[in-house]
């Protein structure tokens, strides 16, 4: 039997210009402000089994500190496993995060996939059976600044016309932190006023918006302005059904909920209780691709759409296999400021502004496993700490 005899986390530390953290204790709630400097961690995920193959996997959005934890919690009782047997490790380490939120278990799971499909020389895709090779995207901003970036209603209804013009055919909106339902409601409808009815928009409230009244007052201004879908609107932290549901009742809007309930028990439960119509999945979040595909092949049964959250190689896998899935999202951008997940590659793939053609869409890679290079040259620089573990026959 092969067996995985090493894992090995390495975090990394890189700068982003133009960026800064609205609260010292975030890695997503970030926004312009001109000139400054950010640092950001992510952190790296080898797997190796005994036959010398190898999996790897850098993180995105969802490499956070508890997720680092999680996953050194994890790696040794992965070690001396038969790498292809997923679906066992999987439930495994299900069962060992059942205190925790399940995230750490994500980037071993990504990298046991891309392992996997190196051995087979295929891609993940593949591996889960294709469905499209090009993905239809969406521009998501930054959330609103007060410092010259999207700073007004107007900023943001011009940065959906640039958007619009490169050739995104949809554009969500993140507004101010501090939750004003005026002010988010004037975003709504002044982007819809800047790009006219042939572009979708989306609007997502991050849990901002402070009461079920602001969430109604900002869904009715979706309402107005024709919005594709309103997702997190309040601050129940985007967790209770029961409100949610009520939401539903009285807008017209679809809603978009499950970035923060997370894998796939709790999503049918969701579901199965009136939450959402749309669902969010998020491979970094849910579990990694084995349980981004179980959600997938669940809301299929429900007759309900799958929106995948954030960026990377292994979000556009998951969505270039499943058919139940309308956007890709290129989160997060700005008009003078970068995506914030880190420079990696050396094969070209990117998910900054500019990664679509003009037809508004990006490709899924169809190397082996992911189908990406990553630039460990970069990495292993940027390395501020190591943790490495080994399996002893």
């Amino acid at each position: 039997m092969t067996a995985i005899n090493r894992i090995e986390f390495i975090d990394f530390e890189y700068e982003v210009k133009n960026l800064a953290a609205h609260t010292e204790h975030t890695h997503n709630h970030v926004a312009y402000k001109k000139g400054a400097k950010m640092k950001m961690r992510k952190f790296a995920v080898v797997v190796e089994a005994d036959d010398g193959s190898r999996g790897e996997y850098v993180t995105m959005w969802g490499g956070t500190r508890p997720s680092l934890a999680q996953g050194m919690m994890l790696a040794p009782n992965v070690l001396g496993r038969d790498p292809a047997m997923r679906e066992d490790i999987y439930d495994d380490c299900k069962r060992l995060l059942h205190h925790f939120d399940h995230m750490g278990y994500a980037p071993i799971d990504i990298a046991l996939w891309d392992l996997e499909g190196k051995r087979l020389n295929a891609s993940i895709q593949r591996l889960l059976g294709g469905y499209r090779k090009r993905l239809k995207a969406y521009a998501s901003t930054f959330h609103g600044d007060h410092a010259g970036g999207l700073d007004s209603p107007e900023a943001f209804g011009q940065f959906a016309a640039q958007c619009k013009e490169m050739g995104y055919q949809g554009y969500k909106i993140h507004g101010w932190f501090d939750g004003d339902k005026k002010a988010e409601a004037s975003i709504i409808l002044a982007a819809r006023k800047a790009v006219g009815d042939d572009m979708d928009l989306m609007y997502d409230g991050a849990c901002d918006l402070k009461t079920f009244a602001d969430a109604l007052y900002v869904g009715k201004a979706c309402d107005e302005a024709n919005y594709f879908w309103y997702e997190d609107p309040y601050r129940d932290t985007g967790i209770s059904a029961f409100s949610h549901k009520k939401l539903r009742e009285m807008l017209k809007t679809p809603l978009l909920i499950g970035e923060h309930v997370r894998s796939l028990e709790p999503k049918a439960d969701f579901i199965m209780a009136g939450g959402t119509d749309f669902v969010r999945v998020d491979p970094e979040y849910d579990m990694g691709i084995t349980g981004a595909i179980k959600t997938a092949r669940m809301a299929e049964a429900f007759g309900l759409d799958v929106e995948i959250h954030a960026v990377g190689p292994a979000h556009r896998h998951v969505m270039g296999a499943i058919r139940n899935s309308n956007y890709y999202e290129v989160a997060l951008v700005g008009p003078d400021c970068p995506n914030v997940v880190p420079p990696v590659y050396t094969c070209g793939y990117s998910d900054q502004i500019d990664c679509i053609d003009r037809a508004g869409t990006v490709p899924v890679p169809d190397g082996p496993g992911l189908g990406v290079r990553y630039d460990w040259d970069w990495i292993n620089k940027h390395a501020v700490q190591r943790h490495v573990y080994e399996w002893k026959r």
